[in-house]
């Protein structure tokens, strides 16, 4: 695997242990899941000495790692809400942003099925609703179409909208690089640092963040806590929302199954969720899901008997052929839910408080959007903010199927035989991206950390053969911590 740079090893210290800055920072931001990620990287790129927090220890560490994946246009999306606005800027700014840095996106588009006479009847409205978003190319297709497009669908289906422009994204690259971004550009990021309490300081003075790593001071806070997103609310002082855990139950299958499907399969929502689809994946794999079920518990992320069978019961009747084909993994990602339909964002100025919370299943394609309207009100509060600054671009590493990996480019291998030295032959993962991954800027400490860089441990034997190499590659980079410490 090769011996990782010291540089690499001090800074994954720092991200993980060891005791907080005391200086004082422009901005807090609590929480390193995407939209965090994306707040702090758009706030250090205009001048703001910031300081990200999470309690996880790696970023998208919860909701964002666990999400359907799907690169929102916002068509769907209650009309004249924030989130309707915020999710049709987020789609174009996160596809430029895909370009730029090399984050696996794709637009198979969507097809809205309906099965029965009622979401048939549905079917103009929710067109309507996607022309009062600021959306006009969704369209009515019929059966006839419908089949030549999709041929597996299943029988009963009655008509459907096209939505041409919904798309799929990495999750995983898309948090990690605005992370990378943050740090780039000046942020600093402490993981492992729950926030306990706050103790606000009057106007103009900072606030004093008691976390598990030490204090945090910083004249304004913004909370992107995600599920804890209300009880770092209460901690200022309000209560305005409670989140609820909405547990989604989502199926990963096998890649034989991947040339089953062209688009999204949406189901007509429902004013609670938006249902169970069928999706293709930017890794070549076909995601069935999530169930929409209200949980107590901000940790319970367990799959369920009725979860997935009712899940399984509505893949054989949106696509019979998926009940041939294996089951590579089972999920679950939890929801930011709360009592209300919009996000929850309320910005204090008074007390230099910002909150961004009850982001739910469109946070990701949201996030970019998110951190415009978050730098702006902070800047109407009296933020002083430089316009945003170039920085020196980067590029993530490929973990998608949409262009050539480094196992099937000659050039890399010959550079470097590590590249071409398979260790993840499921999901043909080589040593030199386990040792790119060890060695980048925020570099993983788990398993689960080093899956999401790479992809290894996600294929069909879910660890069975690379699990020895993952686990010595993570050994190893822990024990050159140890010895230069």
């Amino acid at each position: 695997m090769g011996r990782r740079s010291h540089q690499s090893v001090r800074v994954s210290a720092g991200l993980r242990s060891g005791t907080l800055p005391a200086a004082t920072f422009d901005v807090a931001v609590v929480g390193a899941g995407v939209v965090g990620c994306a707040i702090a990287r758009l706030l250090a790129r205009r001048g703001c000495s910031v300081m990200l927090l999470d309690a996880a220890d790696d970023v998208g560490d919860v909701t964002s790692k666990a999400s359907t994946a799907i690169h929102h246009t916002g068509f769907d999306a209650k009309p004249g809400t924030l989130e309707s606005g915020l999710v049709r800027r987020g789609h174009a700014l996160l596809r430029e942003y895909a370009e730029a840095v090399g984050i696996p996106l794709a637009t198979p588009g969507a097809l809205l099925v309906a099965w029965t006479a009622a979401e048939e009847a549905a079917l103009p409205g929710i067109a309507a609703n996607a022309e009062a978003n600021g959306y006009a190319r969704a369209r009515p297709v019929a059966l006839d179409e419908l089949r030549a497009r999709e041929p597996e669908l299943g029988g009963g289906a009655r008509a459907a909208l096209e939505i041409p422009d919904e798309g799929i994204v990495c999750p995983w690259t898309t948090t990690l690089a605005l992370a990378t971004e943050a740090l780039q550009a000046g942020a600093s990021l402490a993981l492992c640092a729950r926030v306990l309490a706050v103790r606000a300081g009057p106007p103009g003075d900072a606030h004093a963040l008691a976390t598990t790593r030490g204090d945090v001071f910083a004249r304004r806070v913004v909370n992107a806590a995600g599920l804890g997103s209300d009880e770092v609310d209460r901690m200022f002082g309000h209560d305005a929302f409670t989140i609820t855990p909405r547990r989604g139950e989502l199926v990963v299958f096998d890649k034989l199954a991947r040339p089953l499907i062209d688009h999204i399969l949406l189901p007509v929502p429902t004013g609670r969720t938006k249902g169970v689809l069928v999706a293709p994946t930017v890794y070549g794999n076909v995601l069935l899901g999530p169930t929409a079920e209200d949980v107590d518990r901000k940790d319970e992320r367990r799959t369920t008997e009725a979860g997935l069978a009712g899940l399984f019961a509505a893949g054989e009747r949106i696509l019979p052929a998926l009940g041939e084909h294996e089951v590579t993994a089972t999920y679950v990602g939890l929801r930011a839910a709360t009592e209300h339909v919009d996000y929850q964002f309320r910005a204090h100025d008074e007390q230099g408080y910002v909150c961004v919370g009850g982001v739910r299943s469109t946070g990701l394609s949201a996030a970019l959007a998110l951190a415009e309207h978050t730098a702006e009100a902070l800047g109407d509060a009296g933020l002083g903010l430089a316009p945003e600054h170039d920085a020196p671009p980067i590029t993530m590493a490929n973990i998608g199927e949409l262009a050539p990996r480094p196992y099937a480019q000659p050039e890399r291998i010959a550079a470097d035989p590590e590249y071409g030295r398979v260790v993840c032959f499921c999901e043909r993962v080589t040593a030199g991206e386990l040792r790119d991954a060890l060695a980048s800027r925020i570099p993983p400490v788990s398993p689960e950390g080093l899956r999401r860089r790479t992809r290894a441990l996600m294929g069909r034997c879910q660890g069975f053969y690379c699990g020895a190499a993952v686990t010595a590659a993570l050994a190893d980079a822990a024990q050159e911590h140890e010895h230069d410490r």
